[in-house]
This record gives structure tokens, C-alpha cells and sequence, in this order.
């Protein structure tokens, strides 16, 4: 399996060392004070726990928290579609989870696992004073939301899974990449503007939205100092939790918060048999998939699954779409109908 996986990581990067040719270099790391200045706005907060600062923000205009939590090799500013909806009925924060983007690596430790990150979710939500939260994750931000839910249901009221991994998978290759040493290695030293570029398109099913904004914002947070090697560390544990069986998902029949699962049909990271894993065995879920979307709902789909997000906030069920149509895998003349 590990030979294969390197033969085709290094096919990947072959190819496209052939297609983009002088293509920008990430060489070094961009200065927290430039990336401060160019990514934050006035929502943004910095908050000490335990040493590390973490970066989020707070904004909306109601009672209610939703804590929001991207995924692998991304940033807070996934969500922003999300915020705009979402803050107009709910408190709505988001944080760079540590190892990621303003808030980078944490120096005291050397796995970002799915424990250690709970323990900082928890952390967080003490220090902000929330005794319980709507908690929404995405791919690996939703495996931590899960768990979370899981280890402490008294402190979500509901989430929202999107495009989560939870059951045992392979992990794409683009994750697999910083997962063997060598190649690894050269990652955490140069991260050119084209590798980011193909790893957001094998995210999305219609690579005409990934912009040049996405890419840059994508590369500048990664070249936060120490984000590339914790990187490497997240991909790391994500294989041995997902490869090798580590992800008490045998527990997660016995999650009864409410929960919306959400997912892309053109999804590359997470498969459909995941999808059918959480569908068969997360109880009190109500599920959603968008066709000709990918990893990334909340930025392909923007409108539709912050619209779609919202209304399960707040009535615990997905808006009723025109004419009572159905939506996702049991739509009439899906070939999924009936899962």
C-alpha cells in the first residue's frame, strides 16, 4: 500500500512540475504581523490557551453560539459564506484550529490528534465562557465534532457534518503526500503556488471556482511559520486514525445529538461508503448531498448549504425546496434512491 501510494504521489508531482512549469514557490515563511494584516478584519480576536494563541472570530447578532471548525490544511476563512448567513439569527465564532492558519503550530506538542484537538476545543469554548454550542465541522473538522459530541453531549446542542471523515478510509493522495518522509520533507520546505492549486481542485468538482484568491490565501496560511511541519503531523495522524482503525467509530451509533450530515457527490477525500457508514449508524441525523459538488460544500455551494445550515439551526430540519422536491440521494431518478 505504501509503495503505491508513492508511486502515484510521485506520478502526481512529475505531472504537474510538466504542466505548470515556472509556477510560484512558497520558499520561507510569510510574517505573522503581514498575514495579520491581510487576513484579519474587525471580528477577529487572538485569544492564550495553555501558551498557544489562537485566532477567531465572534460575530452575529443572536443568543445562540454555532462554533464553526474547517478541516485538514485550511483556515477559518472557509466559513465566511457561512458567517454571513448564519450571523443574522446565531453568535456565530470560528477559530484556526492549531497547526493552521493565524494561529499556527503549538511548540508543546507533537501530534495534533483528534484527542488533542478536543482538548483545545473544550479549552476554547471555557475561555469564551460557552457552556454549549451548535458545533459544525468540516472533513477532519467534523471527525473533531463528532468525537467532541460523542465525549461531551452535554455541550452540543446539535452539529453539522460536512463532508466529514469518521469511518476507516484510505486517505487521498494529495494527504498522502506528507505522510512519507522524504516528500514530506520537501514539503515543509517549498510550497509552490501550483501543488496548492492542484489540491484545492481535487476538492471541488468545477476547478473554474477555485480562484486565485482561494490559492493565495491557501499558500499564505500554510507559510506560517511551523504550519507546513505541523501539517505533516496532521496528515500523519489523520492516516494512522483512518488507515489503521484508530476512530471509535463503532461509538458513533451511540451519538444522539441532532445532527445534519452534508456532502458533495463529486467528493474525491470522502467516498460515498462513509457517507452510507454515518447514514446507517449516526441516529437522529437528517442527511443532504449536492450533485457536481465536491469536498468543499461551503465554498462550491455557498448559497444553497449556508442556506441549507441555517434553516437546521433553526428548525431542526432542511428547507422545503420549490414544488416539495426531495433533496440529495432521494431525489426521483437518482441512482442513489433509496440508501
Amino acid at each position: 500500500m505504501k509503495l503505491i501510494k508513492l508511486l502515484l504521489v510521485v506520478s502526481m508531482a512529475a505531472s504537474t512540475a510538466v504542466t505548470t512549469g515556472c509556477a510560484y514557490f512558497g520558499l520561507g515563511s510569510r510574517p505573522l504581523s503581514e498575514l495579520t494584516e491581510k487576513y484579519t478584519d474587525e471580528s477577529s480576536k487572538f485569544t492564550a490557551l495553555d501558551g498557544l494563541v489562537m485566532h477567531y472570530t465572534d460575530q452575529g447578532f443572536g443568543d445562540e453560539p454555532v462554533l464553526l471548525l474547517h478541516g485538514e490544511h485550511s483556515s477559518l476563512h472557509v466559513w465566511d459564506a457561512w458567517v454571513d448567513r448564519l450571523a443574522t439569527d446565531f453568535r456565530v465564532i470560528r477559530l484556526d484550529l492549531p497547526g493552521h492558519g493565524l494561529t499556527g503550530a503549538d511548540p508543546k506538542t507533537d501530534t495534533y490528534d483528534v484527542e488533542y484537538m478536543m482538548g483545545k476545543v473544550e479549552a476554547f469554548m471555557d475561555k469564551l465562557g460557552l457552556d454549549s454550542v451548535s458545533l459544525v465541522g468540516a472533513s477532519y473538522g467534523g471527525f473533531i465534532t463528532w468525537n467532541f459530541a460523542k465525549d461531551y453531549p452535554e455541550r452540543v446542542d446539535s452539529m453539522i457534518l460536512v463532508d466529514s471523515t469518521g469511518f476507516d478510509q484510505d486517505v487521498h493522495p494529495v494527504l498522502g503526500y506528507n505522510t512519507i518522509p522524504v516528500l514530506a520533507g520537501l514539503n515543509s520546505w517549498t510550497l509552490r503556488r501550483g501543488k496548492v492549486r492542484d489540491r484545492i481542485e481535487s476538492m471541488y468538482s468545477d476547478d473554474e471556482k477555485v480562484t486565485d484568491e482561494i490559492v493565495r490565501r491557501n499558500q499564505d496560511m500554510m507559510l506560517r511559520k511551523g504550519n507546513r511541519s505541523a501539517f505533516i503531523d496532521v496528515a500523519r495522524t489523520m492516516e494512522k486514525q483512518l488507515e489503521e482503525g484508530e476512530n471509535d467509530s463503532d461509538r458513533i451509533k451511540y451519538i444522539e445529538t441532532p445532527s445534519l450530515v452534508m456532502w458533495g457527490e463529486d467528493d474525491q477525500w470522502t467516498p460515498e461508503r462513509v457517507m452510507k457508514q454515518f447514514k446507517t449508524h449516526l441516529p437522529n441525523m437528517t442527511f443532504v448531498s449536492y450533485e457536481v459538488v465536491g469536498h468543499l460544500p461551503m465554498e462550491e455551494l455557498p448559497r444553497q448549504s449556508a442556506r441549507d445550515a441555517h434553516h437546521y439551526l433553526l428548525y431542526g430540519e432542511l428547507p422545503q425546496l420549490p414544488g416539495n422536491e426531495e433533496q440529495g440521494w432521494i431525489v426521483p431518478g437518482n441512482p442513489r434512491k433509496g440508501w
